[in-house]
């Protein structure tokens, strides 16, 4: 299988992601975008140094310059190459997957993410058939601090917080390099915050519920007044309630636009997937909530092409307009942390305002294994276009039928033969009963 995804480069290393293939992947990034300059930083995995030593020959091959911002989070190159200009940047990273993946996370111009669509495709192209001719002038490689400029520029977003108590696992991962600079050390319990390449604490994904377990019960030890998670280049952050309880990163997009949507009318860009309590409650406070597709690459270009003032996918990424459209676990952590010092003061708890969003059944994404996995949806779409009473219908990433009472949506894996199904009802009675019901017109075990 091809490392090029969708929306990044990532495979299993040596096997499908291997220092040849990232020389080549080095060489003809120049051509993206006619960059002389490359931004390039990496996360702590065992073969991220292999991989960026053998990035940077190919680039410096090409005539390009690489500017070495060394270890870092993802969201520190969105921030490098928006706040600097870079046309092209590159985290070598594999994010939340096992120990044995790593890739490349590309952006172009202003930050804006590569995606198949947007150069992805071409760029494969030429790693597997293009002809390399070494520049006779090579570019060198620079070294390039980029904590100087990005840690005055989270740590003045956060607020006092001295009255919160907080747990935070960094995961073995990127957030370790940040965590205690921005938010500090006293009333902060610190959970592996070490780097550690093999991720021996567990996994990187905080969407595992065996990952969050130390922090739940480091919670409910401490008395804590939120737990924090991050995945493992900590562009994603998730979040543990003052009772132990995660709470679903959708409902998160709710709560952050209680703090940021300060005029009537700004526009939030909410995934596919979202409960429908976070759009009630974003126009409740008179914003304008926008439905839209899956996927960084997605997110980010709608939220700059509404200037809206941020975004939330189901998976927890959190993006900001401020933040060059691009996604930042720390800066959803620090405004869900002002807030709940906030709230603090009037006895109001992050599980009182969770309580009150959660009002519906939802049944959290579930994938089914199909092989005709386009026959299924148009199955089941025009079942429920014959069957009629719907509010409204999505087809832009799978399909989505809104009804009075109940919604789901049910999209295409876009590397495996799966179809992911979400959905949501006023009760659980009625969920268990429209599951039944979609995964019998699925042809999928009920």
């Amino acid at each position: 299988m091809s490392a090029f995804k969708s929306y990044d480069i990532r495979g299993i290393y040596p096997t499908e992601l291997n220092e040849e293939r990232a020389y080549r992947i080095g060489y003809f990034l120049k051509d993206l975008f006619g960059a002389d300059k490359i931004l390039v930083g990496r996360d702590i995995r065992l073969s991220s140094e292999a991989l960026f030593q053998a990035l940077a020959k190919g680039i410096c091959d090409s005539g390009a310059t690489v500017y070495d911002a060394g270890l870092c989070t993802t969201p520190m190159i969105y921030f490098g190459s928006f706040s600097n200009d870079f046309l092209t940047s590159v985290m070598i990273t594999a994010s939340h997957n096992p120990k044995e993946y790593n890739g490349f996370k590309i952006s172009g111009p202003k930050a804006a993410p590569v995606g198949e669509d947007s150069g992805l495709k071409i760029l494969e192209e030429k790693v597997l058939h293009g002809v390399i001719e070494i520049s006779p002038k090579k570019g060198d490689v620079i070294s390039f601090d980029l904590k100087d400029k990005y840690l005055p520029f989270m740590k003045n977003k956060l607020l006092d917080i001295s009255g919160l108590k907080i747990s935070v696992d960094c995961s073995g991962g990127m957030a370790s390099l940040l965590a205690k600079e921005i938010l500090g050390t006293d009333g902060v319990s610190y959970l592996f915050d070490s780097f550690d390449g093999s991720f021996s604490a567990h996994s990187p994904n905080p969407l595992e519920p065996d990952s969050r377990e130390a922090l739940r019960r480091d919670v409910l030890e401490k008395k804590s007044d939120i737990g924090i998670i991050f995945d493992g280049d900590a562009d994603r952050a998730m979040f543990i309630d003052n009772k132990g309880r995660f709470v679903s990163p959708d409902l998160i997009i709710a709560v952050l636009a209680n703090v940021l949507v300060d005029e009537a009318g700004q526009k939030v860009v909410m995934d596919i997937r979202s409960s429908k309590a976070v759009s009630q409650y974003i126009k409740s406070i008179g914003g304008d909530p926008v439905i839209w597709k899956v996927g960084h690459v997605y997110a980010k270009a709608k939220i700059k092409q509404l200037d809206a003032v941020f975004g939330g996918e189901l998976a927890g990424h959190y993006y900001f307009r401020e933040f060059g459209c691009c996604d930042s676990a720390f800066l959803a952590a620090i405004y869900l942390l002002n807030a709940l010092a906030e709230w603090k003061k009037d006895n109001i708890y992050l599980s009182d305002v969770i309580d009150e969003l959660s009002v519906y059944a939802f049944s959290g994404e579930l994938n089914f294994k199909v092989e005709n996995k386009d026959a299924v949806i148009k199955r089941v779409t025009d079942s429920f276009k014959k069957q009629g009473g719907y509010q409204k219908f999505y087809d832009f990433d799978g399909i989505r039928f809104d009804f009075d009472d109940w919604w789901f949506n049910i999209r295409k894996s876009n590397t495996e033969p799966y179809l992911r199904l979400v959905a949501e009802a006023d009760n659980q009675t009625l969920l268990e009963e429209k599951l039944k019901i979609l995964k019998e017109k699925m042809g999928v075990d009920v």
